[in-house]
């Protein structure tokens, strides 16, 4: 079920990479951050704990899946994984891979930025995401999702 004004229910809240009955993955976009993906819920709840368990462990699955493409292909230092919702009270996963190289590291992304982004380091990120989204579709269509 949809909720009026609701971001996430209203619009795919990004690129859509892949579509399933249940939920969605859709590449986030975040100015200097180019491995920054979500896992959207497609209905619309508010907490993890709103979902059946067979729903939550689907929901979990397809987070990990997203996770250890990002590890596959880009060798990210880390993998920040968020679920905050403050502001938009829709459950969704943020799936982050996080580089010393980007403007916040070791800060969370939505700290005060410490560095300036290298250029070079963005396109080489933006180059490999073809593979990373292929591998995504790839896993969760084999899940079923």
């Amino acid at each position: 079920m949809a909720l009026a004004g609701c971001s996430l229910c209203e619009s795919d809240g990004g690129a859509l990479i892949h579509q399933g009955k249940r939920l969605r993955v859709i590449r986030a976009d975040e100015p200097g951050f180019p491995a920054f993906y979500r896992v959207v819920w497609q209905a619309h709840v508010a907490e993890l704990s709103d979902l059946a368990s067979d729903d939550r462990q689907l929901c979990m699955e397809a987070v990990t899946v997203v996770e250890q493409a990002l590890r596959d292909h880009l060798r990210p230092l880390k993998i920040n994984l968020a679920a905050l919702g403050n502001l938009v009270p829709h459950l969704h996963w943020h799936v982050i891979a996080r580089f010393a190289w980007d403007s916040h590291y070791p800060a969370p992304v939505w700290a005060a930025p410490q560095r300036q982004v290298s250029p070079a380091e963005v396109a080489g990120v933006v180059s490999a995401r073809r593979e990373v989204e292929a591998a995504i579709v790839q896993r969760l269509t084999a899940l079923g999702v």
